[in-house]
């Protein structure tokens, strides 16, 4: 009977899918930052070479560099796997910036057991690990908290490192590569801490109605069951306060009672206070073309309207779906149910219109309704605003 159970409890271990986010994980807030499939939403620095194939991200090749993160982070859980052999020498970057040394900028989580100060585990020149010594050519996993100036560090489940460092605030996460050292990582994934709701899931305070300048029928906002709904339109309900750079996280489940219509919708940013779809928008619209979630139709779902469409559409109709937004500076990026679908750079010169020119200065968050047709659920939206 013994037996029995520990094959039973084996079973979800040797069948557990690398680089996908279970559903609990994507309800507390979890996203994928590599897909499992392509370096998409990260930028290669230095001469190394990066690669993804069979599920892992493989540097093996080239001079020293790192994979950057193309978006930023302040405080989080960071997972991730690695694997390389008895002489491998690499790291994660923490918090770092685009330009300059990552390791000075930031903080390097150290890989490479013969460090004679700063083993692996360790804050390199900052704070030093217990001694583990993982095993050389064998898949092992980090977890670690970045919390204000408190970082832990776990290594396959067991703590080596609880320090505190107050240097860095927020940037980005980097994958490291030393010449002739190869090095492999997979599963890495993060789930951003301190976000506050804004919704308090009983009625609209907090937040105000924006009425379209020739409704054919106004919108109808409710606060019910821990939801805000929406009817008709066209208008908006926007959040008083404004926010510049942040992580926005909410569901969204979008109504029909038709299959050939999908409803419409989308979530504004950096607009101006009042003024009507002004900002980004991050598309909410899970129609696609030839059946193929990768021809989203109207940008899709999770893509930033007139700039980039999603690069898949993961939601579905009349089922709620998680987004997460993060936005830094001139960055977007945006995931649905943890997978990222955007990764986009404004490059236009910067001035108070979204529309046309890059937009830095904060506004409220705003959510659409779009047309007579409109049949919206909002839920569980929280945001941190990122230092």
């Amino acid at each position: 009977m013994r037996l029995l159970s520990l094959l039973a409890l084996s079973i979800p271990l040797l069948h557990a899918q690398p680089n996908v986010l279970t559903p609990k994980e994507v309800a507390d807030g979890w996203i994928l930052l590599f897909d499992g499939e392509s370096l998409w939403g990260w930028t290669q620095e230095g001469k190394a070479q990066w690669r993804a194939a069979d599920g892992v991200v493989i540097a093996d090749a080239g001079d020293y560099g790192w994979l950057r993160s193309n978006s930023e982070f302040a405080d989080y859980i960071l997972k991730c796997d690695f694997r390389t052999a008895a002489d491998g020498n690499s790291g994660v970057f923490l918090r770092s910036a685009r330009a300059g040394q990552p390791h000075e900028t930031g903080y390097e989580l150290q890989i490479f057991d013969k460090h004679p100060k700063f083993p692996t585990g360790s804050l390199v020149e900052y704070v030093k690990a217990k001694p583990v010594h993982p095993a050389p050519g064998e898949w092992h996993s980090y977890e670690v908290l970045a919390h204000g100036d408190r970082f832990v560090v776990r290594l396959d489940g067991k703590k080596i490192l609880d320090g505190i460092q107050a240097k860095s605030k927020a940037g980005h996460i980097g994958l490291q590569y030393n010449k002739d050292k190869k090095i492999e990582f997979r599963n890495v994934k993060l789930k951003p801490l301190g976000l506050m709701p804004i919704f308090d899931g009983k009625s609209l305070s907090g937040w105000q109605e924006v009425i379209a300048p020739r409704p054919r029928e106004k919108p109808i906002w409710m606060a019910a069951n821990k939801m805000i709904h929406v009817e008709k339109g066209p208008g908006q309900l926007e959040t008083t306060a404004e926010y510049a750079d942040f992580v926005l996280q909410l569901d969204v489940r979008a109504n029909s009672q038709d299959p050939n219509r999908h409803p419409n919708s989308g979530v504004f940013l950096r607009g101006d206070p009042k003024g009507y779809w002004s900002g980004y928008e991050v598309q909410v619209r899970n129609e696609f073309k030839d059946g193929d979630r990768t021809k989203p139709v109207d940008f899709g779902t999770g893509g930033i309207y007139n700039m980039q469409p999603a690069r898949k559409v993961v939601g579905t109709d009349n089922e709620f779906y998680t987004q997460t937004i993060v936005v830094r500076g001139r960055h977007f990026a945006t995931w649905v149910n943890g997978y990222p679908v955007g990764d986009w750079e404004d490059t236009r010169v910067e001035g108070p219109n979204a529309r046309r020119e890059a937009r830095l200065k904060g506004g409220p968050i705003s959510l659409q309704a779009h047309d007579p047709t409109t049949n919206l659920d909002f839920r569980n939206l929280k945001v941190v605003t990122l230092p």
